[in-house]
């Protein structure tokens, strides 16, 4: 497997950027290839890209969620693909972001693109996207404060995804 790390400063409070981070039907808007996600349940999420020009779908579940400190996910079928995303305050009004990803390029096109860096510039691109995103809007579309502990059973998370 690959692995990515990429960080991005944002000026907003830790619970407006974590906030954001939980409207994963969201990243389209910032992330450049996906076409969709779309929420099952609290657990887990269908993602629909373009990669390397072409189409890729995959599941993942979200294996840790604790307000304003970290997501961490896992694929559970299609493109592989786990990581975590942690939410750091700097000060009471900005907030650092680090993403760390491990992925498993299929096929000639993806392991070449990655070989020339093409994937690490692209998560890089959509961390600064963000980055404007949030800080344009100054206020997250939704949030979702629940809690996901590892291991734990699905149908055990708590409070409830707002839009």
């Amino acid at each position: 497997m690959e692995h990515i790390e990429k960080s991005v400063e944002v000026h907003v409070p830790i619970s407006v950027a974590y906030n954001q981070w939980t409207q994963f039907e969201a990243f389209p808007q910032f992330m450049e290839g996906i076409r969709e996600v779309r929420q099952i349940d609290d657990r887990h999420v269908h993602w629909v890209a373009e990669i390397g020009g072409k189409h890729k779908e995959w599941d993942a579940e979200i294996t840790e969620q604790v307000p304003d400190r970290r997501i961490a996910w896992r694929s559970i079928g299609g493109a592989r693909n786990d990581g975590v995303v942690q939410f750091n305050p700097v000060s009471e009004s900005d907030t650092r972001i680090t993403l760390h990803m491990d992925y498993d390029p299929e096929g000639v096109i993806e392991n070449l693109g990655d070989f020339i860096g093409a994937t690490s510039r692209r998560v890089e691109g959509d961390m600064k996207r963000f980055k404007s995103f949030i800080e344009s809007r100054g206020s997250e579309t939704g949030a979702w404060r629940g809690r996901i502990q590892e291991g734990a059973q699905p149908g055990t998370s708590t409070a409830g995804r707002t839009r």
